[in-house]
């Protein structure tokens, strides 16, 4: 049997212009930027889909990871009017807020009854914050929860942390972990290339100063994710020139725990014009992704972004993480998300279960909390 469906993924990815990826692929080789392009660039989902799952299971086997997590989006006041963001308001802009200590004190309570293994913090670029908030926040969520693992901070917000911190860099660093500051999300990144930075995010970090971000932060001991926000104006080269560059940095630091493909959501922005992604392109995303990572362990398939029902199916398409529970996220819901704001452990647990896979809890290092 086993043999059987091997001659027809060949036949799949003969007749379709894949078979050198498809060589590379059964020898373990790397795969090439033109590689990256010609993926990009063919129809024939089911074969790219087949072939990021074999590496997929090659991997992870048959686990499907998830947490048990928790979102805090502290300020949504922000400096920097990305053409793709939603979620951001001026100080003066109706709707916009900050939540002090004691309201995110009273957030994590409200749902102290809910087992958690790991809060994910990330917000706007808040100019009347001081350098104190932030460590403060880590102390305040830690107080409440030792056990979680916390995930904050995109690259943007770590650069804007140490400048008004006034210190070393290292040292700004060391005094934020000390506070309780485990793991980066790896948000922030969108896509590495001076075009597309300079069209919709030109006034944060551009491609070579947040990947020399990355890079410091991982050779100071955190692990961090990387993403991706794929489906606005970047072209297919585009794409493949940041998951290359993510790979060199890669080879270079080890720092990166998982890649997630971060589907846009157009609604309420600057690009509204814009078709939303489909459930094609993500799941060729997430298969061309696992196919270049031959050094980034894990997959993630947002579901948040791309429903659940497309972050299921994508873990027989190089997928090996659902990501978490999630409690109120609000970032892509402002950008129009019809998905709902969190799902269940034991939802979760079921579209794993559901999708032949095996559910494997984790936290945000990838250390497991239980297995279901």
């Amino acid at each position: 049997m086993i043999r059987g469906m091997q001659a027809q993924l060949e036949d799949l990815v003969f007749q379709n212009g894949l078979s050198s990826i498809y060589e590379k692929v059964m020898e373990g080789e790397r795969l090439s930027y033109e590689d990256g392009v010609t993926l990009y660039k063919s129809n024939n989902l089911a074969a790219i889909g087949a072939l990021a799952n074999m590496v997929r299971e090659r991997k992870n086997g048959n686990t499907a990871y998830y947490v048990r997590n928790m979102h805090i989006n502290y300020t949504n006041v922000c400096n920097k009017f990305c053409t793709f963001c939603a979620f951001q308001r001026t100080p003066i802009q109706e709707g916009a807020y900050t939540w002090d200590l004691k309201q995110i004190e009273e957030k994590v309570k409200e749902f102290m009854h809910v087992p958690i293994s790991e809060i994910h913090m990330v917000a706007g670029i808040n100019t009347k914050l001081p350098y104190e908030y932030y460590p403060d926040l880590l102390r305040t969520v830690k107080r409440l929860r030792p056990e979680v693992t916390i995930k904050a901070f995109t690259m943007i917000e770590i650069y804007h942390i140490a400048k008004i911190s006034k210190k070393p860099f290292d040292e700004t660093i060391a005094e934020l972990k000390e506070a309780g500051l485990d793991a980066l999300p790896g948000g922030g990144a969108e896509i590495l290339t001076d075009r597309v930075h300079k069209e919709i995010f030109p006034n944060k970090q551009g491609p070579d100063e947040w990947l020399a971000m990355a890079k410091r932060l991982h050779e100071l001991g955190l692990r961090s994710n990387a993403t991706m926000l794929y489906g606005h104006i970047e072209t297919l080269e585009e794409r493949v020139e940041h998951l290359i560059k993510l790979r060199e940095l890669q080879d270079e630091t080890g720092g990166f725990l998982a890649f997630i493909p971060l589907a846009f959501h157009p609604e309420n922005t600057g690009l509204a014009h814009l078709p939303s992604t489909t459930g094609f392109d993500d799941l060729k995303n997430i298969a061309v992704s696992r196919l270049l990572f031959d050094n980034i362990d894990h997959i993630k398939s947002f579901w948040i972004m791309i429903t659940p029902r497309v972050a299921q199916l994508s873990l027989s398409f190089g997928a090996d993480d659902m990501d978490g529970t999630i409690l109120e996220e609000k970032i892509t819901h402002d950008a129009g998300a019809r998905t709902p704001q969190s799902l269940t452990q034991k939802e979760m647990v079921r579209l794993i279960k559901e999708a032949g896979r095996d559910p494997f809890e984790r936290n945000a290092l990838y250390q497991p909390v239980t297995s279901a």
